[in-house]
């Protein structure tokens, strides 16, 4: 090699080129597991909303905790800005408005269940939510305990 001649020779191209791709693969996955984990969080903030939501419903209505128990549909009655209802109506409306916006904003195949187990003068409520969620082989759920 002549000592006026400076440069990279092929071979050193080659390497860093590898070296490139290999960092910008590693980039991309990183960008598409932050993706996912971007989508779970909004789907377990959703679920949080929801569920509070629902306990605000039972604590208005919290004479019939028995209409509330299990896992809606729930009968679309006019309840709300509608005529007065019964608490039973009411909580079946609530089951019904309630379990459209569950599957509104969380993915499809989510399911809603209400427990309620009486505590002599009090009811304990756990208001659960489960969703699938790409990649996991068991579904996501959240559980919003209460006590009334």
């Amino acid at each position: 090699m002549k000592a006026g001649n400076r440069g990279f020779t092929l071979m050193e191209v080659l390497v860093a080129l590898v070296v490139m791709t290999v960092g910008m693969l590693g980039v991309a996955v990183l960008y598409v597991e932050g993706m996912q984990l971007n989508r779970t969080s909004i789907y377990r903030t959703l679920a949080v909303s929801l569920a509070a939501d629902m306990a605000d419903r039972i604590r208005a209505n919290s004479r019939v905790p028995v209409a509330y128990s299990g896992t809606g549909p729930g009968v679309d009655n006019g309840c709300v800005n509608g005529p007065a209802c019964s608490p039973v109506e009411q909580a079946q409306d609530d089951w019904f408005r309630w379990l459209g916006n569950v599957q509104d904003y969380l993915p499809s195949g989510v399911e809603a269940e209400i427990d309620v187990e009486a505590l002599g003068d009090m009811n304990r409520y756990q208001i659960i939510l489960r969703w699938p969620e790409t990649g996991q082989p068991l579904p996501v759920t959240y559980t919003l305990p209460m006590q009334l």
